[in-house]
């Protein structure tokens, strides 16, 4: 397949979120929105879970878009960032692959409620009746979902609004809910290795998810991603929304050197999100992707 359209956009997009995670659609409708939008190569990539995966490829072969089985695995490097590995091609019904995301997801949402107590010692108050029909069907709760559960809570407004932070969950997500802020929890596993090794046994590839979006500046993403390789990563998400010209090409010619597959996505989250709610939102700058065995 080509990896680009006339227009010079990409036209594979390999990171995408449904209800399953912190998306905003179901499966089927992240790839009809992929579909409408051009992208021929897709990856529904939710957060610890492959549970919309059967029906995001069913989907895609309807509408004529091939669906690489995928998952993102939040992970914590042994040097001590919380870091998004994402696994390509896994075999998403291998009965150990899921016995680990369910481990995954319980930590998820020990942090969860770590997170909420963090909150509500900042003097935020946490709009439960958001977050119970989650719970009540058995869907994880993220920091968007945390977020979205302060934004929404009538109490919260006068301040939130004084904060400039009183539009958008991904605002209050970001004040708060990143490394660095007040209300932020680590995870406790898996590290990043044992996540790897994790996508390994399930037959899949190993790629950092956008490195820019977690660690600066570009020496340390360099150094972060040539000891990664040591623990048998197999790429890196060079190509992404949110990084620039400068990142994306020190990322690409990076990974050529290191024997790397490079992916790239729009990180598509819905279709009012702040940031990520357009497929095929991102540049190649010039460069070319190497998919590897994603490229079919």
């Amino acid at each position: 397949m080509s990896f680009a359209s006339p227009d010079g956009r990409p036209t594979f997009d390999l990171q995408s979120h449904s209800v399953w995670s912190d998306g905003a659609l179901a499966a089927a409708d992240v790839v009809a929105a992929a579909a409408a939008a051009g992208v021929e190569l897709l990856a529904l990539s939710d957060h610890d879970a492959v549970d919309g995966v059967t029906e995001a490829i069913e989907a895609g072969a309807d509408l004529g878009v091939r669906v690489v089985p995928a998952v993102e695995i939040s992970s914590v490097d042994p040097e001590g960032d919380d870091l998004h590995i994402l696994g390509y091609g896994i075999d998403h019904t291998q009965p150990a692959l899921l016995e680990a995301l369910r481990d995954y997801r319980a930590d998820r949402e020990r942090r969860a409620d770590r997170m909420a107590k963090a909150l509500r010692e900042c003097g935020l108050e946490v709009d439960d009746t958001l977050l119970a029909p989650r719970r009540a069907a058995g869907l994880p709760i993220g920091r968007p979902h945390l977020a979205e559960a302060v934004l929404k809570h009538p109490a919260n407004a006068a301040r939130l609004k004084d904060e400039a932070i009183d539009q958008y969950p991904a605002d209050v997500l970001v004040a708060y809910l990143i490394e660095g802020k007040p209300a932020f929890r680590t995870r406790t596993h898996p590290t990043v290795p044992q996540a790897i090794d994790v996508i390994h046994a399930a037959g899949g590839l190993a790629v950092w998810a956008h490195p820019f979006w977690d660690v600066r500046p570009p020496e340390r993403v360099g150094a972060t991603l040539r000891r990664f390789v040591g623990y048998g990563m197999d790429g890196v998400e060079a190509f992404y929304s949110e990084h620039t010209r400068e990142q994306t090409i020190y990322l690409a010619d990076l990974a050529a050197q290191l024997g790397l597959i490079t992916t790239g996505s729009a990180d598509f989250h819905g279709p009012d999100h702040k940031h990520f709610s357009q497929f095929r939102a991102f540049e190649l700058h010039g460069r070319e992707p190497q998919l590897g065995p994603l490229a079919g």
